[in-house]
């Protein structure tokens, strides 16, 4: 009996990718030894967060950067750094943001559910620009003027959500907030790969940049990467740390924090509830040097290969069967399966079958509304694929 079983549980087949709610990439077999390593023995969190800063900053080029409880708390952090900075007094306060700027400028099109992330910390959202494109207004989307005429003395930041085409270029928003004297905080969770993106803060001059470490990485799900600016990362570092000791007693260590810019140490801050374990810092740190060298690349041909074992399956039924391969040779493959209306059953209803049947099922719904289930390989294994080939085939036969 499987650890799932023995609860009660039977495991789904993940069809769907990295997803959070089928809990994220599986992990290699090096980083569940480092995890399991690390378990072994003790360190002093805010050393191994140091260390862990030393590589992000290599592997990124950024200043700084730490392992933090998933790109959400990414945000979160990267938000209380640029509205407290090293002021412990407002560390202490926030989520409230009596006497400060508190305002992050984000353009319309950006805002997504995931920047409660943000507006926890305490930052309140000025929007601007229109993609009327989408709207079917005109030909424009957000421009980077209209983030500098929203500036104001109550501006902290701008959010920027990081997209292959995302508009206006980062780069030109970034330009008009460093004119201002302001930070750049940017959520690119799932923006990887391409590997090139570690680069973004680098690259770009953005402030912060906050990556998923559970997805294309592939250390534990409830990881993440925040790099940028070494003030802004040791501020958000001392908002998440276990602060109990003595300020006379404690050695911060130096890769991390400027200690003459501290009269003392905060209490626990707003990312206390963030923490991350010495396991998932290593196992992180093992995860992120394995992608950083090949973004494994040397899966994707056996990924290929069970998608087209299950489009083999499917041959004969009446649906359309389109294999994408992305362009950057390194993302996964995806299996598009097209129900449409010329079908006994909905994609919808396809999906929900699968999901009730045994083993139960999970395909990609983003599609869904097209009439179109997607297949993602990268948590497949050869007899997972031929299984999702035989479900398919009953249900669309």
């Amino acid at each position: 009996m499987g650890v799932y079983e023995s609860l009660g549980l039977t495991p789904v087949i993940n069809a769907t990718g990295t997803v959070t709610r089928l809990g994220g990439a599986p992990m290699p077999p090096t980083v569940l030894d480092a995890y399991r390593d690390a378990a072994d023995e003790w360190v002093p969190l805010d050393r191994l967060q140091a260390a862990a800063c030393k590589m992000i900053s290599q592997v990124t080029g950024a200043e700084a950067g730490i392992v933090t409880a998933g790109a959400a708390a990414g945000l979160t952090l990267g938000a209380a750094a640029i509205l407290a900075g090293m002021d412990l007094g407002t560390m202490e306060r926030l989520p409230r943001t009596d006497g400060i700027a508190d305002e992050f400028i984000v353009a319309r099109e950006h805002r997504n559910g995931y920047d409660h992330a943000v507006r926890a910390a305490g930052a309140r959202f000025v929007e601007v620009g229109f993609n009327e494109v989408t709207a079917g207004a005109g030909v424009r989307r957000v421009e980077a003027w209209e983030y500098e005429a929203a500036i104001s003395d109550r501006t902290a930041g701008i959010l920027y959500v990081y997209l292959e085409n995302s508009a206006p270029p980062l780069e030109q928003v970034v330009d008009v907030a460093h004119r201002h004297a302001l930070p750049v905080l940017v959520d690119a969770a799932g923006e990887l790969p391409p590997r090139s993106n570690l680069l973004l803060a680098s690259m770009t001059g953005a402030d912060l940049v906050s990556f998923s470490g559970g997805k294309a990485i592939r250390g534990p799900q409830s990881t993440g990467v925040l790099c940028g600016r070494r003030d802004l990362i040791a501020s958000a570092a001392l908002q998440m740390l276990d602060m109990d000791d003595h300020f006379d007693l404690w050695e911060p260590p130096t890769a991390l924090f400027d200690v003459e810019k501290l009269s003392g140490i905060p209490r626990h801050g707003i990312g206390r509830t963030m923490k991350v374990s010495k396991e998932e810092i290593v196992a992180l740190m093992t995860a992120l040097a394995l992608f950083a060298r090949s973004g494994y690349a040397d899966e994707l041909p056996a990924q290929r290969d069970r998608l087209t074992r299950i489009m083999d399956s499917l041959r004969g039924t009446d649906v359309e069967l389109r294999l994408r391969d992305p362009a950057d040779h390194e993302s996964s493959p995806l299996l598009e399966i097209v129900v449409g209306d010329r079908h006994h059953v909905s994609a919808l209803d396809v999906c929900r079958n699968l999901r009730q049947g045994k083993p139960p099922i999970y395909v990609g719904h983003h599609k869904l509304h097209e009439g179109i289930l997607v297949i993602n390989p990268l948590c497949l294994s050869d007899e997972r694929a031929d299984l999702v080939g035989d479900r398919m085939r009953e249900e669309l036969s």
